[in-house]
C-alpha cells in the first residue's frame, strides 16, 4: 500500500468592480463553506489549464489565468489528516460566459471585502482576502 500524498489544488480569483466572486462548497472537504472556486489538478494536466477547467465546470466562466495570488495548504486535522491539499490560487480574468453554479459549487456570490469576511469562509480565505483587499 502507498504512502498518502498531497494533492495538488487549484483555485481562481475573478475581482471586478472591488467585488470578488465566490463559490459555496457543494462537497466535503468544507461543504458549505465559501472559497474561490477551484478544485484538484488532474494527472498530466498543468495546473494553469486547472484553473481554467475548474472555473469553467464550478461557474460556465471561460478566464484569462493570470499571475499567481496566493500559495498555501489545507491539511485536515489529527495525526492521519483526512485530506492535504497544496493550493495555488491564480488571478484571472473572465473572458466570457455567465456565471452560474455548477459542479462542486452548491452556489456563487459577488460580494465586496466586507461581504466576503462575513461569510462562512474555508479557513485559507482570509489570508487570501488579505491579498486582494490590501490596496
Amino acid at each position: 500500500m502507498s504512502e498518502p500524498r498531497p494533492v495538488v489544488g487549484v483555485g481562481v480569483v475573478v475581482v471586478d468592480g472591488g467585488r470578488i466572486l465566490l463559490a459555496q462548497r457543494g462537497k466535503d472537504p468544507g461543504r458549505g463553506k465559501w472559497a474561490v472556486p477551484g478544485g484538484t489538478v488532474r494527472y498530466g494536466e498543468t495546473i494553469r489549464d486547472a484553473a481554467r477547467r475548474e472555473m469553467l465546470e464550478e461557474t460556465g466562466l471561460t478566464v484569462e489565468v493570470g499571475d499567481v495570488c496566493w500559495v498555501g495548504e489545507s491539511i485536515g486535522h489529527g495525526p492521519d489528516p483526512a485530506w492535504h491539499f497544496c493550493i495555488v490560487d491564480f488571478y484571472a480574468r473572465v473572458i466570457e460566459g455567465v456565471p452560474a453554479a455548477g459542479d462542486d459549487a452548491a452556489d456563487l456570490r459577488w460580494v465586496d471585502e466586507r461581504q466576503a469576511r462575513a461569510l462562512d469562509l474555508v479557513p485559507t480565505m482570509p489570508s487570501l482576502l488579505d491579498i486582494v483587499f490590501a490596496a
